[in-house]
């Protein structure tokens, strides 16, 4: 087999080309199999479209070896329940911050942006393996998480009105945001799930970790849908300076910047979506 398969489940879009049936909604969920095992990189907003869509796609979730989760929020925690009913005997990797309650909105308009389940630790009543780290964790073998990435630069901020309380006076940082990467013989590979701390930021972290090596592939949300023209044009300088090969944004990126990131990386670059696959 390559060195690995990734398979988007969920996703906010479904291309024309995807099979009959798959489903869209706003959320995150990646199917990653590698020499070591399968595992899942977030849940999605629900159960429902997980299931519906591995099931299509021909994913069997009872043999994920681990879920792994880059951050706290409903679109990549709400199919967590299903997801651990079906993979009865995953491990769960995640930040230890990742269940704090998170709210976004405006004055007026608060809405919660984490999971009842989640947040109440609902899936702690299982006995199963739950590894919470601010540092790097190997998922399995080879696979990595970035663990908290560090904040380098004033122009990458958190996409978005993010708060630690209802009233919205406490802006969230994010610390719990992560991402996964995988060093292959031709580079790394990194599956973003927001990108909260920024996708430059992120990368920078998988460089540090992995002694400098070059990233051969990019795939998954990168919160730019609402960046300035500004933050975009230092965002496609600094993806050129880091030398990356080919990127797949999806989700949180927006379609006009999913295309300005593609046109500027080259390459094999494309959109993502739910049932892309991609083989390395």
């Amino acid at each position: 087999m390559e060195t690995a398969r990734i398979t988007i489940l969920v996703d906010n879009y479904v291309s024309p080309k995807a099979p009959r049936k798959i489903m869209a909604e706003h959320g995150l969920s990646v199917w990653i199999e590698t020499f070591a095992g399968a595992i899942l990189f977030d849940t999605g907003s629900s159960g429902t479209v997980l299931k519906n869509n591995a099931d299509i796609l021909g994913v069997d979730l009872s043999g994920c070896i681990a879920i792994c989760l880059s951050h706290g929020h409903y679109d990549h925690v709400g199919g967590l329940e299903t997801a651990l009913g079906l993979a009865r005997g995953c491990s769960l990797h995640m930040h230890p911050l990742a269940t704090r309650p998170k709210y976004s909105g405006t004055t007026g308009r608060m809405r919660h942006a984490d999971s009842v389940y989640f947040v109440s630790g609902a899936f702690r009543t299982v006995a199963r393996e739950i590894c919470e780290s601010a540092g790097p964790q190997e998922v399995i073998k080879g696979l990595w998480t970035t663990g908290e990435i560090p904040r380098r630069n004033d122009i990458e901020d958190v996409g978005g009105r993010f708060f630690l309380d209802p009233d919205l006076t406490v802006p969230d940082p994010l610390p719990d945001d992560q991402a996964l990467f995988l060093p292959t013989s031709d580079g790394t590979i990194v599956v973003l799930g927001c990108a909260h701390a920024g996708i430059i930021n992120t990368l920078a972290r998988v460089r540090e970790l992995t002694d400098n090596a070059p990233i051969c592939a990019v795939i998954g949300g990168t919160h730019l849908d609402g960046a300035s023209g500004t933050r975009m044009a230092w965002t496609l300088a600094e993806l050129k300076r880091l030398g990356v090969r080919e990127i797949h944004p999806c989700h949180c990126t927006g379609i006009e910047k999913a295309v300005a990131l593609c046109n500027s990386v080259g390459g094999d670059s494309s959109p993502a979506y739910a049932s892309f696959r991609m083989s390395y």
